[in-house]
This record gives C-alpha cells, structure tokens and sequence, in this order.
C-alpha cells in the first residue's frame, strides 16, 4: 500500500469530521506567475450587490489574464462548503471567499489551508475564533460592518434627537454582516432612553422576504416610526410594505439601509430613504491586487477596508451616477 502524503491525510480526516492539524506553520506559499486559477466562491447571485460583486471580479480576472473558477452557493452554507471542496480538488492556485455563514466556512477554510491553497475573504468574515487571519487564511477585505451600522444609529439619534420606534430587519442568520450591522447600530443607540427596538428579525437579505417580515411586523407594530434593514434588498422590501398599508416612506416612517446601489439612492432622491451607507461591491481590483502583493511576499494586514460613502437627501442626485 502507498503511503498517503500529509495533505490527503488531512483531508481524509476532515472529510469524516475527525480534528483536523495544521501539516505546516504559516500560510501557505504563492509562487509569482503571470497568470492563476483563481476559484471565486460566491455566496449567492439573488440581488444587485451580488450581481455587481461578481461582475467586478469576472472582469478583473478577464483583464489580467487568469482563469477564474466561479461557484455560486445560492445561498447555502453546505453548498458552498461542498464548492470549496471542489476547488480544492481542481488544485486552483488561490480561493477568494464570500463565506455564507461564519462557522461552517471558517473549517471550509481551514481545508484549503491544509491542502496548501491560500485563501482570501471578501466582504464576509468567517468565525474568528475558529480562523484566524495570518494563520488560516491571508486577509480579510471589505467594509467595517460595525462602523456601517454605527454611523447608521448615530444619524439617527441625531435625526430624531433620540426618539425613535424601531423595527430591524436583520440580513442572513450566523453571517458577520448581520452580527455586526446589529452590533454597531445597537451600541450607537445605546443610553437613548427615547429610542426602541420594538422588533428584530431576520428578512436574509432579500426584498421579498423583507417586505412580508415588515408586513407582518407592521400589523404588530403599527406605531413604528423607524425601519433599519441592514441591506437595501430589505430597504425596498419594507417600503413595498410600508406603502401598501397607506404609509408615506421617508415621512411618516423613515427608512434606513446599507448598500447604496443605485436603485436605492435614487429612492434617497425620492425622498422614500431617508440615509444609507455604501457597501461598495466592487471587489475586483482589490483582491487581485492584494493577491499579487501576497505572491509577491509583501506583508498583508489582517483586514483591509473599503472606504464607503453616505448617501442622504442632499447628495442623492449628485452621486446617483457613481452607484453600483
């Protein structure tokens, strides 16, 4: 019988559950070569952003010449784990991630790094204290989602001199965008005697689901005054909502959103959104630049962040074109 190499060991341990040890110290090495197989391991493609995220990275790799192997998850953590595993068996050079989930992509990673192949997360973090950047994958990139939902909850008492009834539709169960927009808004609430959360629950993101949660919420909650939905899929949803129980969005019931596509800023101009923060999905250039700096043995920081705008009544019109 041959002898099985450290790394397919591993994998056979991991495949079965069993824990799993690191074969090496460090992260794995990234030769220099003018073009890679680079795998993308989408989370789902069900709304803009998504859309606009993988547009971005298609073309980044079009233009630099490397093969990219693109999955998409459709929205489950178990998929995309299953794609990851796929990548791995293809032997692609390096996987950029968009973890669906915190836990079950940090040991996705984990895998990667066991058999050798880097990875780099966009816009979602795994669990981090399960996966640790520098260790088990290179870095992090996207928007501070606490800050989002910090600068978020900050306007907002501003706004309204801390008085406010709130409902919160919170974006995907156990993902870091949804934990941490919640955290950053509720710590800038904090202390506010006059403002309440009357109720939070999950829309998963998307416009349809958060249009029959902030129907329902609505009906319990009649004398809401305030909507926080942590992307603007959800954003649009409630107004839908909002509307169609004979509600004026943006007068008798502000509406606040992170994202900042366009079709959302231009309900900023309408005067249906009263404020958003951008989270900028265009991704490419800075991951396959933070690739090359990383095969190029340059350090990379833990986390590298995106600059993000605002867009409120008085800018709207003016950045609408800039939108995604």
């Amino acid at each position: 019988m041959k002898r099985k190499t450290a790394v397919s060991l591993i994998l056979a341990a991991a495949a079965v559950g069993a824990p799993v040890i690191a074969y090496a110290q460090g992260l794995p090495k990234l030769a220099q070569k003018k073009t890679y197989k680079v795998g993308f391991a989408q989370t789902e493609s069900n709304n803009p952003w998504r859309l606009a995220q993988t547009k971005s990275m298609q073309d980044e790799a079009k233009r630099l010449g490397h093969q990219l192997v693109y999955t998409d998850a459709a929205g489950s953590a178990a998929k995309q784990v299953s794609d990851v595993d796929s990548m791995i068996a293809q032997r692609v050079d390096a996987i950029f991630l968009a973890p669906r989930e915190e836990k079950p992509l940090a040991a996705a990673v984990k895998k990667a790094r066991a058999a050798g192949i880097p990875v780099i997360l966009l816009d979602r973090n795994v669990d981090q204290k399960l996966a640790k950047a520098g260790t088990d994958y290179v870095t992090f990139i996207g928007s501070d989602f606490i800050e989002e939902g910090r600068r978020v909850g900050e306007w907002l008492v501003k706004k309204t001199n801390g008085q406010a009834k709130i409902i919160q539709l919170e974006g995907t169960t156990g993902s870091s965008p949804a934990n941490d927009r919640r955290t950053g808004f509720e710590n800038a609430i904090k202390g506010q005697a006059g403002m309440k959360i009357l109720a939070s629950q999950t829309g998963d993101f998307a416009r349809d689901k958060g249009r029959q949660v902030m129907q329902t919420l609505l009906q319990a909650h009649p004398d809401v005054n305030v909507v926080y939905a942590h992307n603007d899929e959800m954003a649009i949803g409630a107004i839908a909502a909002l509307e169609a129980a004979g509600k004026k969005p943006g007068k008798d019931v502000m509406v606040l959103s992170i994202d900042g596509g366009r079709e959302a800023v231009q309900l900023v101009a309408d005067g249906k959104i009263n404020y958003i923060v951008e989270c900028n999905p265009k991704f490419g250039p800075k991951a396959f630049e933070t690739l090359a700096a990383y095969a190029a043995g340059k350090k990379i920081p833990a986390k590298i962040i995106n600059p993000d705008r605002e867009f409120t009544a008085e800018n709207a019109k003016q950045l609408l074109s800039s939108a995604y």
